[in-house]
Order: structure tokens, then sequence, then C-alpha cells
């Protein structure tokens, strides 16, 4: 029977195709010959579905305490969301656009029986995404990924079934066939005698879709190579085809702007440089230009809107004069600018988690790689980042880095562990030592509930504040201070040396002065230190040590 194409069917397909892309980066890497080659194009696409994913979990973590799944629009939108905000490079941008069309079509049009299985939404949400693709790109060209979506629609609406499976396996092998002949539309990857790369990876992403919703596993393409058997005959093709005089840096920002600000946007950006993409809607976008003058692709979007996540690669950056490589550094996430400041002056690089928006993994690869160093202790600050940055450590270890992930749960461990990092001891005893002070390391937070709900420490209702004490919910309580106060009662009846606040933007100065109050009267030999956090996503985090 073909599984009906639910929130957990669009769950399914973000893992399976994280999972695809993850296991064939490389040599999609490997091909990546257009529009400039650089090496990168399997790592985009890979990190563009990794923030799908995260959306589409996020959407499930938040269902956890009901019995019913999430609603398929829910899911669908989140995996174009985060798509359209984890986006990187020319094919991963493409690839957001191409989900934010499918998302459209099957958010907005359910089923209109329990019976109907979405396959009848399938062959037209294909169509929107290659349309909504093309639109985004400033000069389609053929032979790419955009080629591959437009067969894949093609076969999708032939087949003229309702069948969800019958559709997408369709879909599968028109866009097999058309990969097949991209060296024939575009030149540049005929003289390589490979196919496109981000066609490569759009393949992976329909494939995972086929397993999804039929449990099947679709025939796999050949490495990317199509006339060539000896697989180095295509290792050439990179330096083979890589431009002269072609822009200098890649610019990629979010955009918070209006439709029209972004029609003007588009044309001054076209005069600017190429390979311009601008995907997104509904105020919120991802612009992607190739441009010599990197400051004015930025102050357009100024003029246009307020960019965020900026984000300027200098092409062939990595070969110019690199500097020395220190021998150790911290890489931390860190939940708010305040605390990213004090890490930084303790040394570590770091890596903000926004409110809403946990890290991926190729963020935190980009920091150890910012780093710099032969050795890197990395510190997530946070339970639920556990496997993305096992992740990140484990691709470091691939490019050389010698990397020890310390599982710190809360930013106040990674205080701790800080607190103790002496760069010019052994590497294995460093990294003993920061583990030892992290797991000595008690940690709260207070948080405001957003609805009534069923806790540990009894009913909750909406609006109360509640005292998590190593991630449970120990105390409720109505006010900020007093709730803390209770907190701060509990944790340090098991004896403590340091606690340690950091305060987010929404609590009171006095705050502090109060809980250091109560610290110093009821436990003489405790001291307090007291960091403001800045925009967190709770008013404080409390760390017993």
């Amino acid at each position: 029977m073909p599984q009906t194409l639910d929130a957990a069917a669009v769950r399914s397909w973000c893992s399976l195709a994280l999972e695809a892309l993850g296991r064939e980066r490389e040599e999609i890497d490997a091909i990546n010959v257009y529009p400039v080659a650089d090496g990168d194009t399997g790592t985009n696409l890979y990190l563009t579905v990794e923030s799908a994913a995260q959306a589409v979990e996020a959407v499930f973590a938040a269902h956890e305490t009901g019995s019913s799944l999430p609603a398929p629009a829910d899911a669908v939108r989140a995996m174009a969301h985060g798509a359209l905000i984890g986006a990187r490079g020319n094919s991963g941008t493409i690839l957001a656009q191409l989900l934010r069309g499918m998302a459209e079509v099957l958010a907005d049009a359910a089923p209109a029986d329990p019976g109907e299985t979405g396959g009848e939404r399938l062959a037209p949400a294909l169509r929107r995404a290659a349309g909504l693709a093309r639109e985004a790109v400033a000069h389609p060209v053929e032979g790419t990924i955009l080629s591959v979506a437009s067969a894949a629609a093609d076969a999708a609406e032939r087949s003229g079934s309702a069948d969800a499976g019958v559709t997408v396996r369709a879909a599968y092998a028109g866009a097999r066939a058309a990969l097949a002949a991209t060296p024939d539309q575009l030149p540049v990857l005929g003289r390589a005698g490979v196919v496109d790369a981000g066609g490569r990876g759009l393949l992976a992403v329909l494939g995972a879709l086929v397993r999804s919703l039929t449990g099947e596993t679709p025939a796999a393409f050949p490495m990317g190579r199509r006339r060539y058997e000896d697989p180095a005959a295509v290792e050439p093709a990179i330096e083979y085809c890589a431009p002269e005089g072609g822009p200098a840096f890649e610019v990629i920002y979010l955009l918070e702007a209006d439709d029209r600000a972004v029609a003007r946007l588009r044309a001054r950006l076209d005069g600017l440089g190429d390979s311009l993409v601008v995907v997104g809607g509904d105020g919120l976008w991802n612009v992607h230009i190739h441009a010599d003058d990197a400051g004015a692709a930025v102050e357009a979007g100024v003029e246009a809107g307020r960019p965020y996540r900026i984000r300027i690669t200098h092409f062939g950056a990595a070969a110019e004069e690199a500097p020395e490589r220190v021998q150790r550094a911290v890489v931390a996430v860190v939940p708010g600018e305040g605390l990213a400041g004090v890490c930084a002056e303790a040394g570590a690089t770091t890596v903000l988690a926004r409110p809403g928006e946990p890290p991926a993994s190729g963020e935190l690869v980009e920091a150890i790689r910012r780093a710099h160093a032969r050795e890197v202790v990395l510190l997530p600050n946070d339970a639920a980042l556990r496997h993305t940055a096992a992740a990140a450590a484990e691709q470091a270890r691939t490019e050389g880095v010698r990397v020890a992930l310390i599982p710190t749960r809360a930013a106040v461990q990674g205080i701790a562990a800080l607190a103790v990092h002496q760069p010019d001891r052994r590497f294995d005893e460093d990294v003993v030592a920061m583990t030892t002070a992290a797991g000595a390391t008690r940690y709260a937070e207070l948080a405001v509930a957003e609805r009534q709900s069923w806790t540990m420490a009894g009913i909750c209702q909406a609006g109360d504040v509640l005292g998590l004490i190593d991630g449970d919910v120990a105390v409720i309580g109505a006010d900020l201070a007093a709730t803390a106060e209770a907190v701060l009662s509990r944790m340090l009846a098991a004896g403590g040396e340091l606690v340690t606040l950091v305060l987010g933007d929404e609590a009171p100065d006095a705050l502090a002065d109060r809980l250091e109050l109560y610290v110093r009267d009821g436990h003489l030999a405790v001291d307090t230190v007291v960091y403001r956090g800045g925009r967190q996503s709770v008013p404080l985090l409390i760390g017993v040590e």
C-alpha cells in the first residue's frame, strides 16, 4: 500500500535525504564544475537539507506532549522554512526554492477525504517547484539542477496517477534521465565528462522521497561520471573548468523585505555579478550572488530591507596565504551575545545559538575551521545539540583536526569548563579537567510557561515561572525572583562553592542583586558571579559548582 503523504512521510523524507546526501556529499563535491569549480555543492546541499530536517524535527518536538502527529501542512512549511534559512551556495539556494514550491501546493491543498494518499498533489507540487526555481534564478541555464527539476515535473505529470508511489517513481526516472543528459546541454560539463553536481544532489533528494513513500530504494546513479570509466579521469575536472577572471566573492544573506523592495534588489544585484539567485517570500528571502564588490552586494540588501546571517566567501581563499595553525582551541556554542563576549575573552571561538534557531553541524564545522587549530575542544552547551556536535566533530576529524567533544548540556557548564582550560598542558589532560569541571556543575534555568501542561512538579498554567534543574521542572512559581530563590535553595542544599547567574535582556538588574544577597545570607562560603547574557531564550541561567 502506498504511504500517505502525511507529516510522518515528510519527516522520513528529510531524514532519508540527509542520509543520502551525507553518503554522496564527497562525490558530488568532486564533480562540482559549474557555475564555479569550488568543490562544495554536495556539502552545501547537505547543510541546506540538514536545516530543513531540523525544522521538521522541531515541529514534531512541539507535539510530543500530544497524542496526534503534526498537521501535514505544518511539516511541509517547516521543511521549506528550514531550507530557506539554512540554504548554502548556488545549488542549496535553488533547492530551498524547490522545496518552497512543493510546500505551497502540498500545504494549501489538503486531501479531500481520508482515502487520498496525496499522490494527486505531487505532480502539481513538482511543477510549482520547478517554476518557482526558474523564476528565482536571474539567468536560467539548461543542463543544471533546473533542467533536472523540470524533467521530474514533466514525468510526474505524464504518469497521470493519483498514487503517490507511482508519481514519485516516474518523477525520479525523469530526473535521472535528465541528469544523464546534462553534459550534452552544458559544454563545461561535457568537456569534464561529468553530470551537473546540483542535479545529482536533487536526484538524491528525490530518491529519498521514493524511499519515504514506497519503501523502495531506486536504482543508484553512477558516481557522476557519464563517459569515463576511470575515476581518475574525473579528478582534473575542477582544475580544468576553473573560471578565469570570474567574480572574486560569493555573498549570501537572509533578508527581511517586502516584494517590491526585492524586485528592485534583483535588478541592482544583476548588474553587480552573476549566479544571482533570490528565493523566498512572505517577507523573508535568501539572497545568493557571485560578485567582485561584496560590499556593494550587502549594501544593496541594506537598502532593500534588513540583511542578516551574512556570509562572504573569497573564491580560492584557501589557496592563499594561510596563517600558521595554533596548537589548541575551544569552540563553544553560546545562547546570547553577552556570553559570546565572555567566552571570546577566555579564548574560545563562539557560535551564537539564537532563540529558536539552533546552529547546524555545518556552522560548527565552520567555527572549528575558523579556530585554525590542530586540536579543538568542542562545547555544545545544549543537550539538544549532542548529535549535531557529534556530526561536526566527525567531519572535522576527516579534515585532520583532533577534536574532543565534551557533552556540556548548558552554557554554565561550558563556562566552568573554560575556567579550567589550559592550552599549554597535554590535550588529554586538558580535556579531562574540562570535562570534570563541567560535570561538577549543576545547571538550572528559569522559563515562562507558554501554555497549560503537565510537569514533574505538577500542572503549570500559561504565564507561570518554571524553574528547571538539570533539565526537569522542579519549581513552579508566579514570580521570577522568588522562583529563582527556591531553585537556588534546592541546588545549594547539596553543597556548592560558586553560583553563576546569567541574566537575559528581559531580567531586571535588581534580580542579580537580590539573588546575590540571598546566596550570601544563607551560604557564607559560596561566591556568586553574574553575567549579562543578552538576548537569550530564557530570562535566567543558573550554575552551581
